[in-house]
């Protein structure tokens, strides 16, 4: 069989190849052809060295890839899977092949931009570029951030801002069973959360040959389809578990004539690997860092002197020890200790056909821990927790915790739990569910409670169907700010007619609603009044960390989506939150917006070139709707976060299932298929998934 490349109306690649490496190969042809730019960026990403052609806003990256080791660990991840699973390593080393035949000649238009020509791809590159997406992704930072309110506002404070916070990317996924579909097959629907980035991050794509047959979202870079995939008889999703597997340790170093020492937990000095490196910086000076690894991990921030801007000392940038010793912080996290990433989960599920093949293959999978559901043909139901999560002490979960004292190591792994579902439907949106007991962050219940009471008003569905829950604008999470608007009194005229307006409004944040709009801005207006208190004062400047890291300890944010919990606590440190909302209303009523929600609630794509004239167009939703459109309340009203995908996987007749991805198939600007499925996108309409190659156009043999 010759391999070929086919195309469908939307651009989407469809291969067909004789063998599975063949397939491997074209689908690294095809990414290449697509995504040139994209893989090149996250090539340079993965190893450190995009400041060299993006310049000084790329260095904080490019500082912690360096530090946290993730060349490295992709290097090590790829020696022991060419040792243990040598089939799989010549699968990802066929994908890479393919790339390295294509990329050389790409016109994407950002390498006569930038200066950049594309580069060469190693072996390793894919999973370099799978753990370049996923080390941020279970939120580590956020440890620094408990670690602050703890000191200034108290224990009770973990909880109190415990949410889904701007650093984390989560998901809406449910489950429906036979008995509650028209069919009498499952139906798999959702939607992926993260930054909605332009290129996308999820590729649509369809890879035939003799082994199987799978449709899916792939992850440009990385061979298969791991997260989002419908082999014809079984299919499968994935939600973030919100599961906490990374470790921070604080370190005390010191400086030797052979090198670093770091402080064990049995009193005793021991060799740290110490190295430095230069990260070019396009039209700056080189910057040299210096890599130093504990046991625990590699050294992310600080170093024997202390945090950058000095020793650690009274002025509590970190928690101080009695001795005022020097601290750093080491990250520990599964890939660097178990030189796994979890690839020897991709080609079974490719292979899979029944529920029980998806399931065997997810007890490889090793991060991002994920909440996974599937079903088959038959009737078979999964609803399990994927990944690999440490047995570790409580606290190392919650906050960076002392290296030199014992009680803190990883004692193995954590056995992943299975679920079920209830009523025929399982619904996960990274609220509290099967992996609460590995999570101390999860996202409040308002959009999996919607998905759930949506499915519950009729008793049978079909796969058009879903969309309309995809779309779902309704915010629960309003309640708590209407409620203290509720009980305002002695307002000024202004103020009373515009509580009363939101009083009657619908709770819905559509583009088109100037109710939502008001909402918006008395939101954002008491989030902000809230931050500026004295009681929050000690928490505005955060500590000397690393760049990248500080969105996760910026207050403003942690106010925003942590609201409904502030607004409804017994007492919160003496602020008066009554009078921030009368503040907060009258300042509003005095100066109202004077469009609808979409005229400010904006779609802002991250791009690696941005384009500061780029406006995008207005969108409906909001964090806590299904409809899941992020903003930052009380900083913009701009969304870069939203469903990176929407899918529905029918289970009765694969054809019969729908997907679309935010821009388009292509990342190449000026395709006919760059942007297409956007308006398609906007509307909550989907494209037909077309899997019979007589249908396609072909583009090319490979």
């Amino acid at each position: 069989m010759t391999t070929g490349i086919y195309r469908d109306a939307w651009g989407i690649p469809h291969l067909r190849a004789g063998g599975v490496r063949e397939l491997a190969r074209a689908q690294g042809v095809v990414t290449a052809r697509d995504r040139a730019w994209q893989l090149e960026v996250e090539r340079h990403r993965a190893q450190g060295t995009s400041a060299a052609f993006l310049g000084t806003e790329a260095l904080h990256w490019d500082l912690l890839a360096r530090r946290a080791r993730l060349d490295d660990t992709a290097r090590r991840c790829w020696a022991a899977l060419a040792e243990r699973d040598s089939e799989t390593a010549e699968w990802v080393r066929a994908y890479v092949d393919g790339i390295n035949a294509e990329l050389p000649g790409s016109t994407a238009p950002e390498f006569e931009r930038t200066g950049l020509s594309p580069g060469r791809w190693e072996p390793w590159t894919p999973l370099g570029v799978w753990l370049a997406t996923h080390i941020l992704f279970a939120g580590f930072p956020a440890k620094l951030w408990r670690e602050q309110a703890i000191r200034h506002l108290g224990e009770e404070a973990v909880g109190l801002f415990a949410t889904d916070g701007p650093g984390t990317s989560g998901s809406n996924g449910w489950l429906v069973s036979g008995e509650r579909t028209t069919t009498g097959h499952a139906l798999i629907a959702g939607d992926p959360h993260r930054f909605v980035e332009d290129p996308g991050v999820y590729q649509q794509i369809h890879l035939s040959c003799p082994e199987f047959d799978v449709v899916g979202l792939a992850v440009p870079g990385v061979p298969g389809i791991a997260h989002f995939g419908h082999t014809g008889t079984v299919a499968w999703a994935i939600t973030n578990a919100m599961a906490d597997y990374q470790d921070l340790y604080r370190e005390r170093l010191r400086r030797t004539g052979a090198g670093v020492e770091a402080l064990g937990p049995d009193g005793n000095w021991y060799r740290a690997s110490r190295h430095t490196e230069t990260v070019e910086v396009a039209g700056e000076a080189p910057v040299e860092v210096e890599v130093i690894e504990t046991e625990r991990g590699p050294v992310i921030v600080g170093g024997p002197e202390g945090l950058e801007s000095g020793v650690v000392g009274a002025d509590g940038s970190m928690p101080v020890e009695e001795s005022l010793a020097p601290l750093a912080l080491s990250l520990r996290y599964p890939p660097r200790v178990t030189s796994d990433l979890g690839f020897g989960a991709l080609l079974p599920l490719l292979r899979a056909r029944r529920v029980a093949d998806v399931d065997r293959a997810l007890d490889l999978w090793a991060e991002p821990v994920n909440v996974v559901q599937a079903a088959d043909t038959e009737g078979g139901l999964l609803h399990r927790v994927a990944g690999r999560v440490p047995v570790r002490a409580e606290a190392n979960r919650v906050r960076p915790v002392p290296a030199w004292e014992p009680g803190h190591e990883w004692r193995g792994w954590a056995e992943m739990p299975h679920a079920g579902l209830t009523d025929g439907v399982a619904v996960m949106a990274n609220q509290r569910g099967p992996a609460t007991p590995f999570g101390v962050e999860f996202a409040p219940p308002h959009r999996a409670d919607r998905i759930a009471a949506r499915l519950a008003e009729q008793d049978l569905w079909s796969a058009g169907d879903m969309p309309a829950i995809h779309m779902d604008t309704h915010l629960a999470s309003a309640a708590p700010l209407l409620d203290h608007l509720a009980a305002l009194t002695e307002l000024s005229p202004e103020a009373t007619a515009l509580r009363d307006r939101l009083l009657r409004w619908d709770r819905r944040m559509d583009a088109a609603a100037t109710d939502a709009a008001a909402y918006a801005a008395v939101r954002g207006a008491v989030v902000r009044r809230l931050a500026a208190h004295p009681a929050f004062a000690a928490l505005t400047t955060p500590p000397a960390y690393p760049e990248v890291l500080l969105p996760w300890l910026a207050l403003l944010p942690r106010i925003a989506f942590a609201l409904k919990h502030l607004l409804r606590a017994e007492e919160l440190y003496g602020v008066d939150r009554a009078e921030a909302v009368r503040a907060a209303l009258e300042e509003v009523a005095a100066a109202p917006p004077a469009g609808t929600w979409g005229d400010t609630h904006r779609l802002a794509p991250w791009r690696a070139l941005p384009q500061p004239s780029y406006a995008g167009p207005g969108l409906s939703g909001d964090h806590d709707c299904v409809l899941c459109t992020s903003a930052v309340p009380g900083l913009t009203d701009l969304s870069a976060r939203g469903p990176a995908a929407r899918y529905v996987w029918d289970l009765a007749r694969r054809e019969d299932s729908l997907w679309v991805v935010p821009l388009g198939a292509s990342g190449l600007p000026g395709s006919p298929h760059h942007t297409d499925q956007l308006p398609l996108w906007l509307k909550g309409d989907l494209v037909p998934v077309v899997t019979d190659f007589d249908r396609l156009g072909k583009e090319s043999d490979v």
